[in-house]
């Protein structure tokens, strides 16, 4: 759900409305996703510490804890992507087509929306360069982890930009 999909004056004439939804809806999936399992990695951390115990790694192989915070999000990602689907799914079914073009035709609609989805994509894309600037292999769930990341970041950004420098408030 960006600035760059098609919008018109008329809710009723918003084309691509179900793509614009489920990307919309998908996208806050993959950031929600990233924060429980930030959050989850998060408190087993500070249960092993507490406890002054570590978890046995396989073959003795060290793994670095940014990689197991990434593919803790990248797990808690795929999970959340998969219920939010099924939510979506379960929400919009036998709904009119007017129903998603009104729905899709108020996100693009929204000034702080389509701003929020440019803070976030931009955060992705930044997550995704991260993860290619690499030199070791990460797996495709913790890049999925790296880009979940982005997008908190870039979420956390856009609060910071619009509501901590400019207090709210948009140019008229």
């Amino acid at each position: 759900m960006s600035r760059y999909f098609p919008h018109t004056a008329y809710a009723e004439d918003q084309p691509l409305a179900k793509t614009i939804l489920t990307t919309h809806v998908e996208t806050r999936a993959i950031t929600t996703g990233t924060i429980i399992g930030a959050g989850i990695f998060a408190t087993r951390e500070a249960i092993q510490r507490l406890r002054k115990t570590a978890t046995p790694s396989p073959a003795g192989v060290v793994v670095p804890r940014s990689q197991l915070l990434l593919q803790a999000a990248g797990r808690s990602t795929l999970w959340t992507i998969g219920i939010v689907s099924i939510g979506l799914a379960g929400r919009m079914w036998g709904r009119e087509e007017i129903e998603w073009k009104d729905r899709s035709w108020r996100l693009m609609e929204n000034q702080g929306q389509l701003e929020t989805d440019d803070w976030t994509y931009g955060g992705m894309a930044a997550g995704l360069a991260a993860t290619a600037l690499l030199k070791r292999p990460v797996g495709l769930v913790a890049a999925l982890g790296s880009v979940g990341t982005g997008s908190v970041a870039g979420t956390l950004g856009y609060m910071a930009w619009r509501y901590g420098i400019h207090g709210g408030k948009r140019p008229e």
